[in-house]
């Protein structure tokens, strides 16, 4: 593998290291203290994003999108991932299971989340099936031409301002190895549908704003037109977005770190104690240079990994390698910085406890830390 990145890509990483800086990192402290983004504030980055070719990076040029490869999208993840989700969510990345609308629903869902138009929300967690995503019970019975949705959803990221949702419901199940299976299918199920509620769920410590919800159906009508993929086959649209997804969550989780070794750095170099910097002194230096190594294996693995999967051989295993790997180190250094800038590392006067709040999801979603061993596990003595 060649580790220099080429010309276009530094251009690409500065360019949307400056828009973090202009455009989302004001705003932070603010929308933190309020637990909110304005919706003027969310179309301003969104028109912002657009004009600055960011948004829809993720999707295929042919759809309009950014086109670009894997790495590129995790270098972009590292810089965004430097403010918080609930500001950086507007360079919108539209669920790439999208890629699988035909017909209708091009013109419907995929151009219009493509073009900044619309928004989506992928809606597979319930109360009862959060790592065990086979447990799911929200059922969707086919009537004539429509399918009814009963059931509820939960812990589904910014549902409160998306168009439409993705819903992977049960539709039948089989027998595989002994083992009755659910066969699941993903329904696209646009807001304001009769039988589908949106309820705000509970408040989270990490990324204020960005909030996640509840979705409830009760004899949600939809028409058989609005089946995604196939009926039935609702795993193979969602897993090979969800492999990818965890990469671009180690991404996101270097990028925090990096910037939390930033913001101790320049703490050590100007906070005086005993008449000289606090980085003089083994106890804080050696705490720098370790997770300075950290951030480097962690970024390391990460971006081989994003290049393994431009090679088409990258495994579910290595995706959850540097999910693992990647988020418990931003917790490692999220709780160095902490100690380095001592009792000001817990005051909302400052970034340093946001990112220590925020570092703690990021071992749950996408896959938990114990899920990821379990994959790699699994991979390893199949």
């Amino acid at each position: 593998m060649n580790f220099q990145l080429t010309q276009e890509q530094e251009m690409l990483v500065e360019a949307v290291r400056s828009f973090v800086a202009k455009e989302l990192l004001p705003h932070e402290e603010a929308v933190d203290r309020a637990d909110a983004v304005s919706p003027e504030l969310a179309a301003q980055i969104r028109g912002k994003a657009i004009a600055a070719g960011f948004y829809a990076f993720n999707m295929p040029e042919e759809v309009g999108g950014g086109g670009l490869d894997y790495l590129s999208q995790a270098l972009i993840e590292r810089e965004l991932s430097k403010v918080s989700w609930a500001l950086h969510v507007f360079v919108a990345r539209p669920s790439k299971i999208l890629m699988a609308c035909k017909d209708e629903q091009i013109n419907d869902y995929l151009l219009p989340c493509v073009q900044g138009e619309k928004t989506d929300c992928f809606a597979l967690t319930e109360p009862g099936a959060g790592s065990d995503a086979n447990a799911i019970k929200t059922r969707a019975v086919r009537q004539g031409d429509d399918f009814v949705i009963n059931g509820s959803k939960h812990f589904i990221s910014h549902a409160g301002h998306a168009d439409f949702a993705i819903v992977f419901a049960v539709t039948d199940t089989y027998e595989h190895n002994g083992r009755k299976r659910n066969a699941v299918t993903a329904l696209l199920v646009d807001r304001g549908t009769p039988g589908m509620t949106i309820r705000r769920g509970p408040k989270c410590v990490s990324n204020r704003g960005y909030h996640t919800y509840e979705l409830f159906f009760d004899d949600c009508r939809v028409p058989a037109s609005k089946v995604l993929g196939e009926v039935g086959k609702g795993w193979e649209v969602a897993n090979a977005w969800l492999t990818a997804g965890r990469v671009m969550v180690a991404a996101n989780c270097v990028g925090q770190a990096q910037r939390a070794l930033d913001l101790s750095l320049q703490w050590a170099a100007d906070r005086k104690q005993f008449g000289q910097a606090i980085g003089s002194y083994q106890g804080v230096s050696f705490k720098l240079a370790d997770m300075a190594t950290q951030i480097r294996a962690a970024e390391m693995l990460t971006l081989h990994t994003a290049w393994k999967m431009d090679q088409g051989s990258m495994t579910d295993g290595e995706a959850g390698m540097a999910k693992l790997f990647a988020s418990e180190t931003l917790g490692k250094v999220a709780d160095e910085a902490v100690q380095i800038f001592g009792g000001m590392g817990l005051m909302d006067e400052g970034p340093v406890e946001r990112i220590w709040r925020n570092a703690r999801i990021e071992r749950i979603w996408e896959g938990t830390s114990e899920i990821q061993r379990h994959i790699i596990a699994r991979e390893l003595l199949r």
